[in-house]
């Protein structure tokens, strides 16, 4: 059996029941089930549809995300998030290149590292140098103003926690930020590169190895093995390339707002709505969630 989860942003909650009984009805599925009125609803079916995709492109136009997954074994023992422009609404490197005013160059090329055209690491390498001489006091500056995170995330990891489950923040940014946004989100551990510093300024290097695409890999198996849970049973989101290696590997891998390349290699995407899809995709109601 396969479960089918409509959901929109819980901001613009534009899910009504016509739609939900149309697509209901022509896939020849069981009852509906509303998860949160308006906002995300889901039902089976016991085979992939022919135009399961088609439908997925005329959802997205009216701001729906669908999502289609096998039912059994949905519900996962642990998170495994990426942290730029996932678990928060930035990428930290370009808020610090911005202050060292080379905003814009830095950017474009953590655009196209996350779209996957470049080398992730002789990407983070090249950042990295351009923030040479940086007073370190300035990471503080820039979580204090300029870092907000996206909506959904707390009770996310509040709720899998109530559950019995494990969160983990692995990321291809740097420690100085996973640590205050794993601390703020309830993460249980994280994970991520470490920018050197030499008299209070950033001497524009980053330690070595470079935790990227296969460190992510890495974390999810050593993490998973510690904790005596498999692969399968680990629901992983993030946005970019150097994500794809743990959304593949994990049991559930969700690309939100990933960018289009990274999207297309995922069967998982949630373009609407924030971090509570990953809760609606493993069958809990609104009513279930964590009070935070």
């Amino acid at each position: 059996m396969f479960t089918v989860t409509l959901l929109t942003n819980p901001a613009n909650p534009v899910l009504d029941s016509p739609l939900v009984e149309n697509l209901r009805n022509a896939w020849g599925g069981g009852a509906a089930r509303w998860l949160d009125r308006g906002i995300a609803a889901e039902f089976e079916i016991a085979a992939l549809p022919a135009n399961r995709w088609e439908s997925w492109e005329n959802l997205q136009e009216l701001g729906i995300d669908l999502c289609v997954q096998t039912t059994a074994g949905r519900r996962k023992a642990m998170l495994l998030a990426d942290m730029d422009s996932t678990m928060i609404q930035q990428e930290c490197i370009d808020e610090l290149a911005d202050m060292a005013g080379v905003g814009a160059h830095v950017a474009g090329i953590t655009a196209r590292a996350m779209n996957g055209e470049l080398d992730f690491e002789a990407a983070l390498t090249e950042r990295v140098g351009l923030l040479k001489d940086l007073p370190v006091s300035v990471i503080d500056q820039v979580l204090a103003e300029r870092i907000t995170y996206m909506p959904g995330g707390k009770v996310l990891i509040a709720t899998m926690k109530a559950h019995g489950g494990h969160a983990a923040l692995v990321s291809g940014g740097f420690t100085a930020f996973t640590a205050k946004v794993a601390a703020e989100l309830g993460f249980d551990e994280n994970r991520a590169n470490t920018l050197l510093e030499r008299d209070g300024t950033l001497t524009g290097e980053v330690a070595q190895p470079i935790l990227g695409k296969q460190a992510k890999i890495d974390a999810l198996n050593q993490i998973t093995a510690r904790l005596g849970i498999t692969p399968a049973e680990v629901i992983a989101v993030g946005d970019g390339a150097n994500d794809l290696g743990m959304l593949h590997l994990a049991g559930s891998g969700v690309a939100l707002h990933a960018k289009p390349s990274v999207a297309a290699q995922c069967e998982l995407r949630v373009n609407h709505g924030d971090l509570t899809a990953l809760l609606y995709l493993q069958g809990y109601a609104a009513e279930d969630f964590a009070a935070i």
